[in-house]
């Protein structure tokens, strides 16, 4: 598909009713500074032995070190707080600006940028949470609260104080409180991960825009099938090729679109904007 047709077909778009969904990934976040912590930055150290990501990201993990879990966390946001949204982020806003109701946003990212690039709540569906937040343990658990106050991030080998170790304990319950997000060894759900809410948008969706993520996880690929099923118009903005650039070339009037997210969408935005 040439640069004028996919023009063409984003066009297309805005002159009707219908829906756009953006689904992101780790990609969009990358190019703010935010590694994936699959690879060398998230191993983590605990006594004499080293911890891969997959391991420290799960609810056994937690059981049994949670305090080794939350110094790995407490790393990660640090991270997290100290980059900025990008030109990406900042498209995907403009994106929700443009389509209001008719736009949603599906992120597998937990990292907080959409929300701080503008991107609205209720229209954002966070479906591996957000690190910023917390869930108890005990039975306040359907209660999704922000990160304590005097809490604050870590650099790798800092402990935690005992003053900070009761900061993560519930203040109704008493009860140890976790980071909200979904662990390796837990399932999707409605209620914290927006499950079905997801598949219910992918199946109203029109246009979907994939950026910056590969399928790895279950939920993604589920909404981009759900997508091709219906007939809707996948486009998959990424570095590399993966597996969704196939579905997308597939679908109807979709491609994939190689390159940076931070470039390509802002030129998207501009397509629709010039309409």
């Amino acid at each position: 598909m040439t640069i004028n047709q996919i023009r063409q077909r984003l066009r297309d778009f805005i002159h009707s009713s219908e829906k756009v969904t953006v689904l992101t990934g780790a990609g969009i976040s990358a190019e703010s500074g935010i590694p994936t912590f699959r690879g060398p930055e998230g191993f983590w150290t605990v006594g004499s032995r080293e911890y891969h990501p997959q391991e420290m990201a799960t609810f056994e993990m937690f059981t049994r070190q949670p305090f080794e879990v939350w110094k790995w966390y407490l790393y990660r946001i640090g991270i997290c707080a100290k980059a900025e949204p990008n030109s990406g982020h900042l498209a995907v806003s403009q994106l929700e600006e443009l389509f209001t109701d008719n736009f949603t946003l599906i992120t597998q990212n937990v990292d907080n940028l959409h929300l701080r690039a503008g991107n609205s709540p209720d229209r954002t569906y966070q479906i591996h949470g957000n690190i910023f937040f917390t869930r108890c343990m005990g039975e306040c658990a359907g209660r999704i609260q922000s990160l304590p106050e005097g809490l604050h991030a870590k650099k790798k080998g800092e402990v935690l104080t005992e003053k900070e170790k009761q900061l993560l304990h519930c203040p109704r319950c008493g009860k140890l409180l976790r980071p909200h997000v979904l662990w390796f060894d837990e399932t999707y759900n409605e209620e914290y991960y927006r499950f079905h809410s997801s598949i219910q948008t992918a199946s109203q969706t029109d246009l979907l825009l994939i950026v910056g993520t590969s399928g790895t996880t279950n939920l993604p690929n589920q909404v981009a099938w759900q997508v091709y099923q219906n007939g809707g118009t996948i486009f998959d903005i990424n570095i590399d090729r993966n597996p969704f650039s196939e579905i997308a070339e597939k679908s109807r009037g979709g491609t994939f679109i190689q390159g940076s997210s931070a470039s390509i969408l802002p030129e998207i935005v501009e397509i629709f904007c010039k309409e």
